[in-house]
C-alpha cells in the first residue's frame, strides 16, 4: 500500500470522520446496566467475544464480500451481501445504526473519491432506496477504492468496531483513556489473527446470543445515553 492510499482510507475509519458512530454503544449500555460488564477486564472479554463469534462471522465477512464486488466491478455481490446484513442483524436497533453509520460514511465520501463505478453505482443504489446501505458494505467498497488489501480492509474494520466499544465504555464504566488503550493494544493480535481468516466465500454463521439480547434490551431502557 503506497503511503497516499493509506492517509485516504485511514480518514474513513477514524474516530474523527463524521459517521455518528459515537452516539451508538451497540448494546454495551444494556450490557452495564445490567451488571454484565462492569470494568475493563469484563469488557475484554466482551468484546472479545463479540469479535470471534459476531463480527467474524459476519459484518467481516461483508467487509470483504464488498471489498471483492469493489475490486471486480460486481455490484450485485454488494448488493446481495447488504440484504443478508439486513437479515442477520437480530435486533432493529443495531440494523438502524449500521444503516444510518453507512449511510453518513457514502455521503461524506461521495463528495471526495467521484469516479468510482461500483462505488458509485452502490451509493446510487442506497439513495434510490434499491439496498439499505449498511455500514461493513460502505467500508469494504470505500477503502477497496482508496487502494488498501482486502485483509488491511477488514483489520481496519475490526478495529473501528473496538475502538468504538471503548469509546462507549469510557462514557459507561470507570475506565480511563490509557487502560482503553491497553485494551486496543491486547485485542491487536487478535484482530490481525481474525483478518487473515475471514473470506467473501465464507457463509455467515454468526453466534452472538449475549450481544444480540443486549442490543434489543436496549430499546426497552428506561433512559438512555446510547441510541443502541
Amino acid at each position: 500500500m503506497n503511503t497516499y492510499s493509506l492517509i485516504q482510507g485511514l480518514r474513513f475509519v477514524d474516530s474523527f470522520f463524521p459517521s455518528g458512530a459515537f452516539a451508538f454503544s451497540s448494546g454495551l449500555e444494556a450490557a452495564v446496566k445490567d451488571g454484565a460488564v462492569q470494568d475493563g477486564k469484563e469488557l475484554g472479554r466482551y468484546v472479545e467475544d463479540l469479535l470471534v463469534h459476531g463480527i467474524a462471522k459476519r459484518e467481516a465477512i461483508a467487509v470483504a464480500v464488498a471489498h471483492q464486488a469493489a475490486a471486480r466491478g460486481n455490484l450485485a455481490a454488494a448488493l446481495e451481501v447488504d440484504r443478508a446484513l439486513e437479515a442477520f442483524k437480530l435486533s432493529r436497533d443495531a440494523r438502524l445504526a449500521s444503516r444510518q453509520m453507512g449511510r453518513q460514511m457514502l455521503k461524506a465520501v461521495g463528495e471526495q473519491l467521484q469516479d468510482h463505478a461500483p462505488l458509485t453505482a452502490y451509493r446510487t443504489a442506497v439513495e434510490e432506496g434499491r439496498t439499505h446501505g449498511h455500514l461493513p458494505v460502505a467500508v469494504g467498497l470505500i477503502l477497496a477504492v482508496c487502494g488498501w488489501s482486502r485483509q488491511d480492509t477488514v483489520a481496519a474494520f475490526f478495529y473501528q468496531t473496538a475502538q468504538g466499544m471503548v469509546s462507549a465504555a469510557m462514557k459507561l464504566l470507570p475506565l480511563g483513556q490509557h487502560e482503553g488503550q491497553q485494551l486496543l493494544a491486547q485485542w491487536g493480535p487478535l484482530i490481525v489473527r481474525l483478518s487473515r481468516h475471514v473470506k467473501p466465500q465464507t457463509g455467515f454463521a454468526s453466534w452472538s446470543p449475549i450481544h444480540d439480547i443486549y442490543a434489543m434490551r436496549h430499546a426497552r431502557l428506561e433512559s438512555r445515553l446510547f441510541r443502541s
